[in-house]
């Protein structure tokens, strides 16, 4: 980035800007040092100047820009925070998609990448692949776009084609460079991989200069870090020392729009070069590997000193350093062939569990929670972890008072792994599972052939409760903003009592509540409004009827023209939908046949909420030609190529229907890897047609 000359000079303007106030003649220079310390201070950890210092210099080139407020430039030092706040942050595509990345767990899953590697590639076992290894890092993924050599935008991941626009406040992060030299590279247009967090020890700061304010704590790193990036006032992202690591350079064009990319040759010659342009880039974290045995190695080394390292990571990634063997080994939808993430073991540690306390759900299951001595596990502090149900309780042998090993599966999901019975003094007790509802007292009632206890009494307040927040989620009618917290606040003031309520909301009433204003209570309305025209599947999905989920209310809605229509359909006449087993149709005829729920929906229709079958409720018009039109289809295994949301929708595409079970009516079975019982029973019927994945892809194309 800088010669140890051009270090020196700037070092020495610095000294004479500070010794008397810079004039706007200065401007230039002004800009030009606060860039260099920036970069002495973000990106080589390594200051040579005090904040004090640093600030003076700053507030020198605010007040000349004051007074000359045509001379501000755009890569000006302040205008990394923007005072303009946002309502909302709007939608912006990428220039190209920020795909996920596929996981491996330990060396075997490293060597069958290698594998795929060199089948994709053409390469033999005697050719040597290099491959690249740096930091997963734990934090939120950003893309930032850089344009004749000025950021001009920036934005949240997203869904990996389109993230939410956040340029004020990538601005706000002394890490990335408002300008950075890409013209030298011949680049006139680019568009990079960044991952946003927060270091440790800025973290452990941050939460506890909020506590002594009285403010909530984060609840680690990576939720405050993404939370600044979407923050509507910049100075908050400025304020919690987010920084940004690049990681890739996604698209790279010239002036004539040629690609640059291959240009650069490597991957890890591409990070080499965006080091000199001034980016935070891993340094010593990363490691260029001649073979995927030193690859392995380096990630075993890095999951050994993960604790030591500044920043939180949960693996490290492998790719293929070389942009032409990329090139060909390609992508999924859903991710790159030539990159894998290798994710570090889950963390365990020791705890007691104090208590068990019991949730019901909106369908009456009563979900056992132990409640434990709280513990920093995987960069959160865990101490309350779900035990599913009786039978996991008693099959672990867990008793209040136990120490027990906790761990987080992938770093996420807190889970007992096992109480220790050898650390046991006798003032244990067992978890007596509860035989009414702790909520209503209801008796609990087991159905056969099912592991959960539940409370069948429909007007449970906690099931009212728990289906209303279901109602509202983004799963079922996904009333934007109208969260949990909205409809436990509404319901303990009278205003919510069943589902319908939520449309006939008094919202001059609502203004007024703490917390609200007129404005938030006419964006809740909006998104209410906007609700009431939902298809009709999401509004079977939303009325938490046992076993009818997503796929299953779709289906209904297909062969239904008007959602009252199911008062009068017989369990025998919904079986006869395909895909529509007994329990499903049990369950709906109950609900349509009981005058509550019947009530419910008329009021809900009354008050302007959609009944009626929508465009998008009629069935899927499948072209005649289409490659697999009218085939039925499952997969099964562990896919590699794609994963299995993706696979199901290209089936769709292709014309096929997913099904969820092998009988009579399947045609098509695509096996992964380590398939199991399913496969056995497609090969004694004789009728199913057995594919692999490649062949799967090359019928569908």
């Amino acid at each position: 980035m800088y010669s140890d000359a051009e270090k020196k000079a700037l070092f020495n303007l610095t000294q004479e800007l500070l010794k008397k106030e810079p004039g706007v003649d200065q401007l230039d220079s002004l800009i030009q040092v606060l860039h260099f310390h920036e970069w002495n201070y973000s990106i080589q950890n390594n200051p040579l100047i005090s904040d004090f210092e640093y600030d003076t210099l700053y507030k020198s080139l605010e007040k000349i820009e004051a007074a000359n407020p045509l001379l501000v430039r755009p890569d000006s030092p302040t205008q990394r925070v923007s005072t303009d706040l946002k309502s909302d942050f709007p939608k912006v595509t990428h220039l190209v998609p920020m795909l996920s990345l596929g996981n491996s767990y330990n060396a075997e899953d490293l060597i069958d990448f290698d594998r795929q590697v060199r089948k994709l590639t053409g390469l033999s076992e005697e050719d040597s692949i290099e491959y690249t290894v740096e930091p997963k890092f734990d934090g939120g993924s950003i893309a930032i776009v850089y344009e004749n050599d000025l950021l001009t935008r920036a934005a949240t991941r997203g869904n990996g084609q389109e993230g939410e626009e956040m340029t004020a406040n990538a601005k706000a992060m002394s890490t990335l460079p408002l300008r950075a030299a890409f013209s030298k590279l011949g680049i006139q247009k680019a568009e990079l991989r960044g991952e946003s967090l927060i270091r440790k020890d800025i973290f452990l700061q941050l939460n506890k200069d909020r506590e002594e304010l009285g403010e909530s704590i984060f609840a680690n790193p990576r939720n405050a870090a993404t939370g600044g990036l979407r923050t509507k006032d910049a100075n908050q992202t400025a304020d919690r020392k987010i920084e940004t690591f690049i990681f890739q350079i996604g698209y790279a064009i010239n002036k004539e729009g040629r690609d640059m990319i291959p240009e650069l040759g490597t991957h890890m010659n591409s990070l080499d070069k965006l080091t000199s342009l001034g980016f935070k880039i891993p340094q010593a974290e990363r490691k260029l590997c001649k073979n995927i045995d030193e690859a392995i190695a380096f990630c075993a080394h890095w999951q050994e000193v993960r604790e030591e390292y500044p920043y939180e990571i949960d693996g490290m990634v492998v790719k293929v350093n070389s942009f032409e063997l990329q090139e060909k080994c390609g992508y999924t939808q859903h991710h790159p062939r030539w990159a894998i993430a290798y994710k570090f073991k889950a963390k365990q540690a020791t705890s007691k569990l104090e208590r068990v306390e019991y949730q019901v759900g909106k369908i009456g299951a009563v979900t056992p929670v132990a409640k434990i001595t709280p513990v920093a596990l995987a960069g959160v502090t865990v101490s309350s972890i779900s035990l599913h149900n009786a039978d996991f309780i008693s099959s672990k042998d867990l008793r209040i008072g136990d120490t027990v090993l906790v761990e987080r599966a992938g770093d996420v999901i807190p889970y007992i792994v096992k109480s220790f019975p050898e650390l046991r003094d006798g003032s244990e007790k067992k978890v007596i599972y509860p035989t009414h509802c702790p909520v209503c007292q209801h008796p609990l009632v087991r159905i056969e052939d099912e592991a959960a206890w539940r409370c069948v009494n429909f007007s449970c307040e906690a099931q009212v409760i728990q289906r209303m927040i279901h109602h509202v989620s983004k799963d079922a009618m996904n009333i934007d903003g109208f969260g949990a917290s909205y409809v436990e606040r509404f319901h303990e003031l009278g205003w919510l009592k069943d589902v319908s309520d939520i449309y006939n909301l008094d919202y001059e009433a609502i203004a007024e509540l703490e917390g609200f204003g007129e404005r938030s209570a006419q964006k809740l309305k909006a998104a209410v409004e906007k609700a009431k025209s939902n298809p009709i599947h999401r509004l079977l999905n939303s009325l938490a009827i046992h076993h009818l989920g997503r796929k299953a209310s779709k289906v209904i809605a297909e062969h239904i023209a008007h959602v009252m229509n199911l008062k009068t359909w017989t369990v025998e006449e919904l079986t006869n939908i395909k895909d529509i087993g007994p329990v499903v149709a049990e369950n709906l005829t109950a609900f349509f046949s009981d005058e509550v729920n019947v009530n419910m929906l008329e009021r809900m229709e009354s008050y302007g909420v959609n009944l009626h079958q929508t465009e998008e409720d009629k069935p899927r018009e499948i072209k005649e030609d289409a490659p697999l039109a009218g085939k039925t289809i499952l997969f099964t295994g562990a896919l590699q190529l794609m994963n299995r949301k993706e696979a199901q929708l290209m089936a769709e595409e292709a014309g096929a229907k997913n099904i969820s079970a092998v009988s009579s009516n399947l045609d098509i079975l695509v096996v992964g890897e380590k398939a199991g019982s399913k496969l056995k029973k497609a090969e004694a019927l004789g009728t199913v047609a057995i594919w692999s994945e490649e062949e799967f892809l090359e019928k569908t194309r």
